[in-house]
């Protein structure tokens, strides 16, 4: 089974899990109906846009729709997807009683800026460059970091990542916060709204 197919596959079973209708998790992540069906039948090529949209809308982290169990060393082949300026491939979830953390190989591309979306409340994420120079964060409070640097900020809110001066490579770690406690929902929470 591809890559299409999986993803698919994993967005159908936890749409229904959480009993919503393929109208309501287009509305809630504001991903076309079209789409989202053609997603679900493993026709059409995720984004990580898209991705993140939906598992953010079922209050999931984005491992939840790449992998069945954690990725690792010694784990299933590891997953990626491309948006806009980034690629990434999942690496690792490691879950506990207080947090769900992805981790990625990330390679933001020269000259590009992806714009990514709000995540699930609490949700926080850092980057460690390894080779050449990423521009990460919020839009009006971005952190420059070079090789061996890493930069740190609140996923919850909109954030973009570019590579301005030749593509960048990194490790992304991402953290969603586990429980309803003053970081936010659980990662298995959906949001309603």
């Amino acid at each position: 089974m591809g890559l299409n197919e999986d993803v698919g596959r994993r967005l159908r079973a936890l749409r229904r899990a959480r009993d919503l209708s393929l109208s309501e998790l287009a509305r809630r992540s504001r991903v076309g109906k079209g789409t989202l069906s053609e997603l679900e039948s493993g026709t059409r090529n995720p984004t990580l846009e898209t991705l993140y949209a939906l598992t953010t809308a079922l209050g999931l982290p984005l491992s939840a729709v790449l992998s069945d169990a954690p990725t690792g060393p010694s784990g299933p082949a590891a997953a990626g997807v491309s948006g806009s300026a980034v690629t990434a491939v999942l690496l690792e979830r490691y879950e506990d009683e207080s947090a769900v953390t992805d981790v990625f190989r990330v390679s933001i591309r020269a000259g590009a800026v992806q714009e990514s979306r709000a995540h699930v409340p609490g949700t926080r994420e850092s980057l460690m460059v390894l080779a050449g120079t990423a521009v990460v964060g919020p839009p009006g409070g971005t952190t420059t970091a070079g090789p061996g640097a890493s930069a740190h900020w609140r996923a919850d809110e909109p954030h973009v990542y570019s590579a301005p001066d030749g593509e960048a490579q990194g490790i992304l770690f991402v953290r969603y916060p586990s429980g309803d406690g003053p970081d936010g929902p659980a990662p298995g929470a959906v949001p309603h709204g």
